[in-house]
């Protein structure tokens, strides 16, 4: 009976646990907007459009330190991180920690459900 009572009661934390995970990982590109404004003042939207960062058109996919046209620091190019949704939730949780010496001068967007929205609003915005 208490076995059955703990494998119960471990099956509904595991179910709370995957649907709060599944939450987080779904943000919301119109929050993600806002978040963005961080962003805007170093980097762009549009194609070719690079600022003190590198445009972000086409970010996903793409190699770091990839753009021809735009002065990486030799650690982004040396990365050899290739941009998903997944290594950019973690370069901009901390980028220094991903990629010491890498030219962004950013501390980084410590809070999950942030970069969540963030990261969709780019998945729409930078195509």
């Amino acid at each position: 009976m208490i076995d059955a009572i703990r494998t119960t009661a471990a099956a509904a934390l595991l179910m709370t646990l995957l649907l709060a995970g599944a939450a987080r990982a779904d943000g919301d590109a119109a929050r993600g907007e806002a978040r963005f404004q961080d962003c805007a003042a170093c980097h762009r939207l549009e194609a070719g459009a690079n600022n003190v960062g590198p445009s972000l058109h086409g970010i996903f996919s793409r190699k770091a330190g990839e753009l021809a046209d735009f002065r990486y620091s030799p650690a982004i190019k040396r990365s050899g991180i290739t941009w998903t949704p997944e290594t950019l939730d973690k370069f901009i949780t901390d980028p220094q920690a991903v990629v010491p010496a890498n030219r962004m001068p950013y501390a980084g967007m410590v809070d999950a459900s942030d970069r969540a929205d963030l990261i969709e609003y780019l998945s729409k915005a930078s195509r």
